[in-house]
């Protein structure tokens, strides 16, 4: 605590310095404002509202903060920037340009000068999202800058996937402060002893934040898995294999044993588990358990060793799949192939509904590809990174899927899955940036619903 309290008074005592300076710096006669897209990109990775100095009678200070903090409650990865129409902010690219250089996975909110206008991440809000809100806004405020972006951040948050980043710090709000003259380096000095001296506090800060975040999406995931866990080991209980039986064999017996090592795996390591990452190897586990299981049961029955398959999507808990079948997703979606078990085989092609696997989400129990990113690092253990995002494609899960991630053949090669919040830099799809790019910033002309877009509308 000592050291915690050194560096505390370290970085009062800098910035008392730092405010003298600031005013010295700021009535300098070669003085200006703080400008450009470099200036709001970096602001942003620190909190949620930027307000370039020239913008200031668009949103005051009293104003950004309350925004800010509703923001910050939420604890959603949604960046306001409040920007003067200038050269230096092209319409037709600010959006992409400004998403690029903050590198966050997000949804961003832009002013510039007396028009508005959003663009968002899949992963944290739908294209169809974003640009029914910006028109509604845009719509009902027209030429009020200030409440289009205050109305479309109130009506985002509560649809806004993700998390905050955890680089933002204390200090939520930001506004340029000026720059010019040898004033200018001599802060840029202090700044850097300050930011030395305040290292140690912001690195704890956000690994605190990483892990607070990690442990509540690994209590989301924990109840599905558990439930998993415990189904595999009943199917073990149940098919009463007796290893020294007088109809054993070695081969049934080697099944057998790759079954209990599966269950012991997987049980071991969900007791280790510390983030949702750690789900996949679980998951990997019982799907290996599962198909030793049904090898293992052929062999007793007399019948033909199963096929290597993925599990039966509508519930991996069903074991191996026995062929694929057309499929649409509930809401509408491109029908696509997805592989099934016997007993989801013989429903469909009856006209019944699969035994889909429901899970708790805000909303009710809902099948898991409609319970969000969460869900991801489960599935994958489950399915792999050939098969998922393909089988997925059009479900809530399956958009969190489309965001960068680095989906290998197998489990080892996996990447990270990126949410709302995650850092990912530049690597995103500015066609699927809601928004729009290449047109007018800000568009969107003829105000019918879905209207919405800014760039290229």
């Amino acid at each position: 605590m000592g050291t915690v309290r050194r560096i505390l008074r370290l970085a009062s005592v800098l910035a008392v310095i730092w405010a003298v300076l600031c005013v010295g710096v700021a009535t300098g006669s070669t003085a200006r404002a703080a400008d450009g897209l470099d200036a709001a990109a970096a602001a942003l990775r620190g909190g949620p509202v930027y307000v370039d100095p020239r913008a200031r009678d668009v949103l005051p200070r009293a104003e950004a903060d309350t925004l800010a903090g509703r923001i910050e409650k939420a604890d959603r990865p949604v960046f306001v920037a409040v920007l003067p129409a200038t050269a230096e902010f092209p319409s037709a690219t600010l959006l992409q340009d400004l998403r690029t250089k903050v590198g966050v996975t997000g949804v961003y909110a832009v002013v510039l000068g007396d028009r508005f206008d959003a663009g968002a991440d899949p992963v944290v809000m739908s294209r169809d999202a974003v640009e029914n809100l910006s028109g509604a806004v845009r719509r009902s405020d027209a030429g009020d800058p200030a409440a289009m972006v205050t109305g479309f951040v109130d009506q985002a948050l509560p649809q806004v996937r993700g998390h905050a980043p955890s680089s933002w710090g204390d200090d939520s709000v930001s506004v340029g402060l000026g720059s010019g003259g040898p004033g200018l380096l001599v802060a840029l000095a202090v700044l850097l002893l300050l930011g030395g001296g305040g290292a140690f506090l912001v690195s704890r800060r956000a690994k605190r934040r990483r892990e607070e975040r990690d442990r509540a999406r690994l209590d989301e995931l924990r109840p599905v898995v558990d439930e998993d866990i415990t189904a595999f080991g009943e199917e073990l209980s149940r098919i009463g294999f007796d290893p020294n039986g007088p109809t054993a064999d070695d081969a049934m017996r080697e099944d057998y044993t790759r079954a209990l090592d599966a269950y012991d795996t997987a049980k071991a390591t969900m007791d280790r588990a510390h983030s949702p990452d750690d789900v996949r190897p679980v998951s990997h586990a019982l799907e290996e358990g599962r198909f030793a299981l049904a090898t293992l049961e052929a062999r007793i029955d007399g019948r033909p060793l199963p096929e290597r398959r993925p599990p039966c999507f509508f519930d991996p808990r069903h074991g191996p799949s026995v062929g694929d079948v057309p499929w649409t997703p509930e809401g509408g979606g491109a029908e696509r192939a997805v592989p099934v078990c016997a007993a989801d085989a013989a429903r469909l092609a009856d006209g019944q509904e699969p035994m889909a696997r429901q899970v708790g989400t805000p909303q009710g129990p809902r099948p898991y590809w409609e319970a969000g990113p969460a869900y991801a690092p489960w599935a994958h253990g489950y399915y792999g990174g050939g098969l998922l995002p393909g089988i997925l494609a059009g479900t809530l899960l399956g958009s969190s899927l489309g965001a960068p991630y680095a989906y290998g053949d197998d489990l080892a090669g996996a990447g990270p899955d990126l949410q709302g919040g995650d850092y990912s830099g530049a690597d995103f799809d500015p066609g699927d940036f809601g928004g729009g790019f290449g047109g007018d910033f800000g568009g969107g002309g003829g105000g019918g619903f879905g209207d919405g877009g800014g760039f290229g509308s």
